[in-house]
């Protein structure tokens, strides 16, 4: 039997596993965050701050389960064969499929052999990006690292079998779009962050290109 979208969300969330309490965790933190920033900014009491806030908490969400099939230490979500899937699977298609080919080299001749120093890195980059997502925090820079981990992604997996490039495109452009237009800020951390920093900028304490970069 196919799975359809409700047992997969339904296995996701109740997952026996300690990813899936992290991201319980992540869920009650972002309403709680977006509660409270509604409650001390009215301003923040909008259909659009509520829908920015629900698409960030949403790519949120997909960038926090792609990490669950690249899980340490193996970075795999099946142990027993740590080399023929999870990370070092993918890796090894990117090596075959990149569209340019020094970054086939690349990741041939340095990050497989490698293995050990690269994939805490990138697991950990796909992590916190799911979590800047989720809660809204320097968003603006999360975004733009996610943008160019998709980047990646949509290069080196160009021309692999079964791939639509175009789902990283998408997902690229998402990016783009959070970084570009502040989604941190609606019902997010970035939103006191930035009005804090707003008025420190204003005394003249921080350089206004500070508060753009990370919020």
């Amino acid at each position: 039997m196919k799975p359809n979208p409700i047992s997969h969300v339904l296995e996701f969330l109740t997952q026996p596993a300690w990813p899936t309490i992290v991201y319980w965790l992540l869920l009650l933190g972002s309403i709680a965050i977006a509660r409270h920033v509604a409650n001390k900014l009215y301003s923040q009491r909008t259909a659009h701050h509520i829908g920015n806030w629900l698409c960030r908490f949403i790519i949120g969400t997909m960038w926090w389960q792609q990490t669950l099939w690249k899980v340490p230490p193996y970075y795999t979500d099946q142990p027993d064969q740590p080399l023929t899937t999870g990370l070092h699977y993918w890796l090894g298609q990117m090596g075959q499929s990149a569209w340019i080919p020094l970054q086939a080299d690349f990741v041939n001749n340095i990050v497989i052999p490698h293995f050990d120093v690269f994939a805490p890195a990138v697991y950990g980059l796909e992590a916190l990006t799911a979590v800047s997502l989720i809660l809204g925090i320097f968003v603006r820079f999360w975004g733009i690292i996610g943008a160019l981990q998709v980047l990646n992604l949509w290069l080196g997996l160009y021309d692999a079998p079964g791939e639509w490039p175009w789902t990283y495109f998408f997902l690229l452009v998402l990016q783009i779009i959070f970084a570009l237009n502040h989604f941190g800020r609606s019902l997010g951390i970035d939103a006191p962050i930035a009005e804090r920093f707003e008025q420190a900028r204003r005394r003249g304490f921080i350089p206004a290109v500070v508060l753009g970069l990370l919020t």
